[in-house]
């Protein structure tokens, strides 16, 4: 095992035992333990409000690094937190439900990555952070949605790249680039869900709105399909990252936009703008693993220290590589071996 969570064996408590001054007490906990509560953009907007920092993997990446806290408690999925126990291995981080895994993650490990890069001899291995240590351990640098087309951009022209897990990514990434990459065909069942008549129904429905997808969604390629062919304006649609939802949010003019990705997304973009009304693709499109962080969950973490993130230390030093050059990309012009 390279990574593992150590459980209290406190029962946990129940949701509907859940206190009134909950959110109250995640704050003083917190401050307790010296603790920064990390949430990610799918979270409960209940879970997104308590915390202190809300973002995508590479902005939570960023925060994990500095962060002078001496505990991390990361509301998220399980990679999420490893990516901040590889960050800092001298912190303690906890996630507040050991079960919150990753469907895209899941779809390859590091036997397979090592049995790929046989076939490749010498490529560069791009790995969307959507990973788990030990793949990561196994790449040679790694991306988030939100910098992908730039990361594989910094791989020298003469070099193969395997690009994995997300095929959707992948192909998103190849057509901005241009560059020839070898795919892995893993995908995100919540994104994979968001197919391209899912996306066509939307629109019919809405025919005015602007509308975001998120490069892991199976309906990118429709999307663009439908602006080349007149079917909706080409400068009303965007596939951009979570991150770059936010971005487009905050500037767009628009009265309606219709989003293609996980459903807690919403919370943060009717944040950035109220007057706009954002409205998901897919009502459907509902990670259940990130649902796992409840309120509940999140206090029984701060309260018996559950569940504490561990990763093999020489996993996590080959890991740590891979994810700072993704963190520190734009100071380094290339990434190579």
């Amino acid at each position: 095992m390279t990574s593992t969570i150590t459980q209290d064996e406190a029962a946990p408590t129940r949701d509907e035992d859940l206190p009134a001054d909950w959110a109250e007490q995640v704050r003083a906990l917190a401050a307790e333990r010296d603790a920064v509560i990390l949430a990610h953009n799918y979270e409960l907007p209940a879970i997104q409000d308590v915390a202190d920092h809300v973002g995508d993997s590479l902005a939570l990446s960023r925060i994990a690094a500095r962060v002078p806290n001496a505990e991390i408690v990361f509301c998220g999925v399980h990679f999420m937190a490893e990516t901040a126990k590889i960050l800092s291995p001298g912190k303690r981080v906890l996630i507040p439900d050991a079960r919150a895994g990753c469907s895209l993650a899941d779809t390859i490990t590091a036997d397979q990555l090592r049995a790929w890069k046989a076939e490749h001899p010498g490529a560069v291995v791009v790995a969307y952070v959507n990973t788990s240590a030990a793949v990561k351990a196994e790449s040679d640098v790694c991306c988030t949605s939100s910098n992908a087309a730039d990361v594989v951009r910094s791989v020298p022209a003469d070099r193969q790249i395997l690009f994995l897990p997300d095929r959707h990514l992948g192909e998103h990434v190849r057509r901005v680039t241009g560059r020839d990459l070898w795919i892995w065909q893993g995908q995100c069942h919540v994104h994979e869900g968001i197919g391209g008549d899912v996306l066509r129904g939307a629109i019919a429905a809405d025919p005015g709105a602007d509308v975001l997808v998120h490069p892991e969604c199976s309906c990118a390629t429709a999307a663009l399909s439908m602006a080349a062919a007149g079917e909706i304006p080409a400068d009303r649609v965007r596939i951009v990252s979570t991150g770059g939802m936010l971005d487009e949010a905050r500037r767009t003019g628009a009265t309606k936009v219709l989003v293609a990705t996980e459903v807690g997304m919403l919370h943060q973009l009717r944040k950035a703008n109220p007057q706009v009304q954002f409205e998901a693709v897919s009502r459907g499109a509902v990670c259940p693993y990130m649902k796992m962080i409840t309120p509940a969950r999140l206090l029984d973490a701060l309260r018996f220290g559950r569940d504490e993130v561990h990763v093999d230390p020489d996993v996590a030093e080959r890991a740590r590589g891979a994810v700072e050059r993704m963190i520190a990309l734009g100071s380094s012009p290339t990434v190579s071996r």
